[in-house]
């Protein structure tokens, strides 16, 4: 039979830590995402660089109409550039700007994610080590009761 500490220490794991656990996960994914859309923004703007100084103007791509619908479209000049700065909030960069904005988003975005990470590390640590009291517990009292 569990005693009443071993019933508060199971629901501390599955009601806080576990949801904190969960909680770090699913930022630490929406992070990563971001992160993500951030790199390949970087490529496309140094292979925007690139064809800029093989002497190529512009660039040819697809764009998503809605519905997964894609339209083939060209970009004649690309001397600046519409970047989502967060909240659907849209800023005219040069692409130089541009790049040294991804760059910084990029940086800062990989700090908070260490800090997500450092803190899911820290909450795993702690159910670990609730476990091994419960389980250590649970074995003093088979010991006893014998």
């Amino acid at each position: 039979m569990k005693s009443s500490s071993s019933e508060r220490v199971e629901n501390f794991i599955h009601e806080h830590l576990r949801e904190d656990l969960r909680i770090c996960e699913a930022q630490l994914k929406e992070l990563n995402a971001e992160i993500l859309e951030y790199v390949q923004l970087k490529t496309m703007i140094e292979s925007i660089l690139q064809n800029k100084t093989n002497g190529e103007a512009g660039f040819k791509t697809q764009v998503n109409i809605g519905g997964n619908m894609f339209m083939k479209a060209r970009a004649d000049t690309v001397d600046r550039l519409l970047v989502d700065v967060g909240l659907k909030v849209f800023v005219e960069f040069t692409i130089e700007e541009a790049l040294r904005f991804v760059d910084m988003r990029v940086r800062v975005l990989t700090k908070q994610a260490d800090v997500v990470r450092d803190k899911s590390i820290e909450t795993k640590a702690h159910i670990k080590l609730a476990l091994l009291v419960l389980g250590d517990s649970q074995k003093l009292h088979t010991r006893e009761d014998r």
